[in-house]
């Protein structure tokens, strides 16, 4: 299918920022200057939503003693211990932050029952594998110890994200399921948008998509690069958990592929383990679209309709 119109444009001015010298690949900036720029693109992506919303900054500790940040969004006027929805920001462990993603979050709160808890992590190249992993684990021993004081109700907790967010959200749920007795919390869902499946090999849409539509390849490469400790760590299926011995006991998993993204045959190949394995999935395939969908609102028409869909999905397996 071709791209779809909105994003067609959009990509058009992209690459004209890019031959005019106005903008550079993240791989061509080194970290701190991606960051900025990732930022900024963000605005050009949706605006945040005020109404009907409140809002709270927080923080959580670590297991090395950092305060790590943390943002509660729920609807204006919620009363009651509610759902959550525990999101993690993508961004390839390099970039990304509860900024970037703010518009998203609070698009998904407002859109469904649940409150959205979106907590930080530390990012690469200063923090490498597993330290995303281990401060996102952390954040769950944290919900699971204060929710209720938040109002918060963690037995009825999902696990979502988007890109590595996606990644890290499903290898919580595996830890969980693989030894539920030491769990600090046990997801009743799972919604994943375009994963990290496997970082240790490439196939065809990674060179099908490899540059000209917004994530590239080589972008993927430089984010691995920079957090993983050695090229070993590609294969630990903490990192690419899609070479996790086994999918097994998940909760009901929504995953989310867009066509045109490096990531999407690993996806694929994600969906069909997880079905292989029994679980309950519901795959949403957005063969017109790029990476990075779920944050375009404010330019794509029809995410929208994609956020309400995942928010029922939500309040269904919440409820209750």
């Amino acid at each position: 299918m071709s791209l779809h119109p909105d994003l067609e444009a959009f990509l058009e001015l992209v690459e004209l920022g890019r031959l005019s010298g106005k903008s550079q690949a993240f791989q061509d900036l080194g970290a701190e200057r991606a960051r900025r720029d990732f930022e900024a693109a963000s605005l050009s992506l949706d605006s945040p939503v005020a109404a009907g919303l409140e809002v709270e900054r927080l923080s959580y500790p670590s297991r090395d003693g950092q305060e790590l940040a943390a943002r509660l969004y729920r609807r204006s006027g919620a009363t009651g211990p509610a759902p959550a929805l525990l999101y993690l920001h993508g961004g390839g462990y390099v970039v990304g932050s509860l900024d970037s993603h703010d518009a998203l979050c609070r698009r998904l709160a407002l859109a469904s029952r649940c409150a959205v808890l979106a907590v930080d992590y530390r990012l690469a190249p200063a923090w490498r594998f597993p330290t995303a992993l281990e401060d996102v684990a952390d954040a769950l021993v944290w919900l699971r110890e204060q929710g209720a004081a938040l109002g918060l109700d963690p037995a009825r907790v999902a696990f979502g994200g988007d890109s590595v967010g996606a990644s890290l959200a499903l290898v919580l749920a595996l830890q969980a399921a693989a030894a539920p007795e030491t769990a600090a919390l046990r997801p009743r869902a799972l919604l994943l948008a375009y994963p990290v499946a496997d970082a240790s090999r490439q196939r065809p849409s990674h060179q099908r998509y490899a540059s000209g539509y917004l994530l590239e390849s080589a972008t993927l490469e430089w984010f691995y690069d920079s957090y993983a400790r050695n090229p070993q760590d590609r294969l630990d299926w903490r990192f690419s958990p899609l070479l996790a011995p086994s999918l097994d006991g998940l909760p009901p998993v929504h995953l989310a592929l867009a066509g045109h993204d490096p990531l999407y045959d690993e996806g694929l190949a994600l969906a069909e383990r997880l079905r292989e394995a029994g679980n309950d999935l519901t795959l949403d395939l957005r063969p017109d679209l790029t990476h990075d969908f779920m944050r375009m609102h404010g330019l794509v028409g029809e995410v929208a309709a994609i956020h309400a869909s995942q928010a029922a999905w939500l309040d269904r397996l919440l409820a209750g």
